[in-house]
């Protein structure tokens, strides 16, 4: 099982990021440092990596001079080919070529720099539009974004550090984007945190789900990609339980809005030597169908996701004249989206296919009382009468940084296993945290006993865990007019149940009124017998 960042090695590795971010902290606000820095980490590390690869064509060859004649008749010969020299390619290091940048009298170091990055996107399409976007000779208001001091500053921090392929393990460098994403969105509020997921709570989905090699994965709201990612972590950790070194990897899509963060999910997945495409674009509106022949969406084995929560951005007709009829005659309300993820989601599933879904709990649990909570009560209805809901999982509260509320995550199944027919996994782990400042988190332990208790009950259709997790029937569900909250179902010690406002306010009325019929009667009592 995978640690959470207790390796020494990491540590100093996510260390030296954050040193980086702050050394250009006067530059930009928190969440913004990102636009800067991943873009050059990313090509630190393409730097290293082609080093590595010329040096060992070299051991060949007979020298690195002679290396690099080969790479220049066949630039297939380096996974990345890189069109920058530094002056003794013979001895000295690629990034060289950025580390000893100087300004120059007509040419800052940011169009340098600038001028580098776009032309190693230029020598390979992979990468083309995601590390050249940034221009480091930006100017607002006629003030640089960056002034070339603390490009300089930036440039000697990133330096410090090799990241080639013997250098750190090859998820070191994913892990620390993460560890800098986070620490972004500590600082930047409710937008930093929409694309952040916590790492504990994507391997929670992605060890539920358990991928096998082969299958393709997906992602409609992937921001950066760290959910993907996991999935193909999950599935190497179990392709090493089994000794197997040569199986076919996962082939992950996925589509984001924002083109920043589009940007950071394409590094992450060329960092991690993933195979899959990242598209740009609104998945509700027009949904990527990945260059799919068939008709309709592009199915999948398994996705994963976590979209904004509540989501009040579309309108009725987004939904009604949807060309891929993914919605029919169920139309999420226009305060929640909520439910029109999970139908997008399950038309891009396979007839085998598998999903997990963060979402707000709400979404599992509003009643009546509204036109709107109607019509989420009736969705949520239609997904448990055609037996697509595997399981919910209710998480703690104050995970994720962009709200402190506990969240829940959706298993769907397009076609459960006949000992879950008309049954439900429930886990209630609202209990099961480490505090932490300024957040909660998932430890290892806590992943461990809600990943195996899932299995567990997912294997056997039948079971319970005391005050943690148990099956539920579909009888049940309709018992309990479809609220599908855990929380609804395993009550733990202490825990704070939340409730609707409204639904409290309807329920303190009635007793206010049996109160009134009860002191009326006693009263009655009472002037009969002489008081």
């Amino acid at each position: 099982m995978a640690k959470n960042n207790n390796n020494d090695k990491e540590k100093t590795l996510e260390s030296w990021l954050w040193d980086a971010a702050c050394a250009i902290r006067g530059a930009q606000d928190a969440p913004k440092f990102k636009d800067f820095i991943l873009p050059l980490v990313f090509v630190k590390r393409l730097c290293d990596v082609f080093d590595d690869e010329v040096n060992k064509i070299s051991s060949q060859a007979g020298s690195r001079k002679r290396a690099f004649s080969l790479i220049e008749k066949d630039h297939k010969l380096v996974r990345f080919y890189l069109p920058i020299r530094s002056k003794d390619v013979g001895n000295d290091p690629t990034w060289n070529v950025i580390k000893l940048l100087q300004a120059k009298e007509k040419e800052s170091l940011g169009q340098q720099l600038t001028d580098i990055m776009r032309g190693i996107a230029k020598e390979n399409t992979r990468i083309e539009g995601i590390i050249n976007r940034i221009d480091y000779n930006a100017t607002t208001h006629g003030q640089r974004d960056m002034d070339d001091d603390q490009i300089s500053q930036l440039i000697n921090k990133i330096s410090e550090k090799r990241l080639g392929l013997k250098d750190v393990e090859p998820d070191i460098i994913g892990r620390s984007y993460e560890y800098l994403i986070r620490k972004f969105a500590e600082g930047g509020g409710q937008s930093a945190g929409e694309f952040y997921t916590p790492k504990e709570v994507g391997f929670v989905m992605a060890r539920i789900l358990d991928p096998e090699p082969g299958m393709e994965g997906y992602d409609p709201t992937s921001g950066s990609a760290g959910l993907l990612i996991k999935m193909e972590l999950v599935l190497q950790e179990k392709m090493e339980l089994r000794s197997k070194t040569r199986y076919a990897p996962l082939k992950l899509y996925g589509q984001e809005y924002t083109p920043a963060t589009w940007a950071m999910a394409n590094m992450n997945m060329v960092i991690h030597e993933m195979e899959g495409e990242i598209a740009i674009g609104n998945t509700m509106t027009k949904p990527s169908r990945f260059d799919y022949k068939g008709k309709g969406l592009k199915k999948f084995d398994r996705v994963t996701a976590n979209p904004m929560w509540n989501q009040k951005t579309f309108t009725q007709d987004v939904y009604e004249n949807d060309e891929y009829d993914r919605f029919g005659n169920r139309i999420p309300p226009s305060d929640s989206a909520d439910w029109g993820w999970a139908q997008h989601i399950l038309a891009s599933l396979k007839d085998n296919g598998r999903a997990a879904i963060v979402l707000d709990t709400g979404a599992v649990s509003r009643g009546s009382g509204s036109k709107s909570k109607d019509r989420e009560k009736e969705m949520r209805k239609w997904f448990v009468e055609q037996d697509l809901i595997e399981g919910i999982l209710y998480l703690p509260e104050n995970l994720f940084y962009n709200t402190s509320a506990p969240g829940i995550v959706l298993f769907l199944n397009h076609n459960k296993p006949k000992q879950l027919k008309e049954k439900f996994i429930l886990i209630n782990a609202s209990r099961d945290f480490t505090k932490g400042d300024p957040k909660n988190y998932l430890h290892d332990e806590a992943i461990e006993k809600i990943v195996s208790t899932y299995k567990k009950l997912f294997a056997n259709g039948k079971g319970k865990a005391d005050k943690f997790a148990l099956i539920a029937t579909m009888a049940e569900i309709e018992k309990n007019d479809y609220n599908l909250s855990p929380s609804r179902y395993i009550h733990t010690a202490d825990a704070i149940e939340h409730r609707d406002i409204a639904e409290l306010v309807v329920e303190l009325n009635e007793l206010d009124e049996e109160a009134k019929i009860v002191d009326e009667e006693l009263r009655i009592v009472l002037e009969k017998i002489g008081y």
